[in-house]
């Protein structure tokens, strides 16, 4: 862990030498904006998620007080004083390789914000070729993203929301897409991407994208976000792999790695 950290630190200084040593270059410069009436996101489509469920996947944020959902409290109290501080709200959560946990983390980071009281939430998955987000949360394949993109469905006829977490709404990925990358790329999703950043006050936006070293997917999309979050796995993802992730990512801020799966040190 400790040469993955001095990685990821030489990643850093690299590229604060590159930005004059502006730690805060590359952040948003759109103020955000507040709520209209006219909002394609003010609708959205009521879901119900299932206890049994998310506690099964691990979907600890949505459920009772534990050391997990205060491990993910810390992580989102972090994040959000980068976010404040350099007037950043676009997140992107991915890891180097495939099953490393960064959907779970994406998830129950969402839910962990959305529970503070002056932070709203639109979590997006932006896994196209292989959406698992809905999967996650025990629901099943409906339209999203790609529908949008290829077919001009309405953002309000793809949102949803769950009842019971009132300033969280996601956006599915919709049918998978063999040309993902290109679509995430794309004029109509940069368009998106730049309405989605202006059109509230205080919403966060959190993309949670395929693995960096397996698609063109997250490097391709990575000049939209403010920040990445790399979720690596404990006892499988290997140094090298995580350097050539942050080598790839070398023009996007990493905010942070969250270790996944770790085991609990004994004395």
């Amino acid at each position: 862990m400790e040469r993955i950290k001095q990685a990821l630190e030489k990643a850093r200084q690299e590229r604060a030498l590159r930005q004059g040593g502006d730690a805060s270059a590359g952040a948003a410069t759109t103020t955000p904006g507040t709520r209209t009436e006219d909002s394609p996101y003010a609708q959205s489509q009521s879901i119900t998620l299932d206890d049994a469920v998310l506690r099964e996947n691990r979907i600890v944020t949505g459920l009772e007080p534990s050391d997990f959902t205060e491990a993910y409290n810390i992580l989102r109290t972090q994040i959000l004083q980068r976010f404040k501080e350099n007037h950043w709200n676009v997140l992107a959560v991915t890891s180097p390789g495939s099953d490393e946990g960064k959907t779970l983390t994406a998830i129950n980071l969402a839910i962990s914000i959305a529970r503070e009281v002056d932070y709203s939430v639109l979590l997006v998955d932006a896994n196209l070729r292989h959406p698992w987000m809905l999967e996650h949360l025990g629901l099943s394949q409906r339209k999203g993203l790609s529908d949008y993109l290829t077919d001009d469905v309405p953002l309000s006829e793809l949102l949803i929301q769950s009842s019971r977490i009132e300033h969280l709404v996601l956006l599915p990925a919709g049918r998978p897409l063999t040309n993902s990358a290109e679509m995430l790329n794309s004029p109509k999703m940069a368009e998106l991407v730049k309405d989605m950043k202006s059109r509230y006050h205080s919403r966060i936006i959190i993309f949670d994208l395929p693995p960096v070293l397996t698609t063109a997917d997250a490097l391709a999309f990575s000049p939209y976000v403010d920040a990445a979050l790399l979720v690596i796995e404990e006892g499988k993802t290997q140094k090298q792999d995580v350097e050539r992730a942050v080598e790839l990512l070398s023009n996007t801020n990493i905010v942070g790695t969250v270790l996944n799966k770790a085991e609990p040190k004994t004395s």
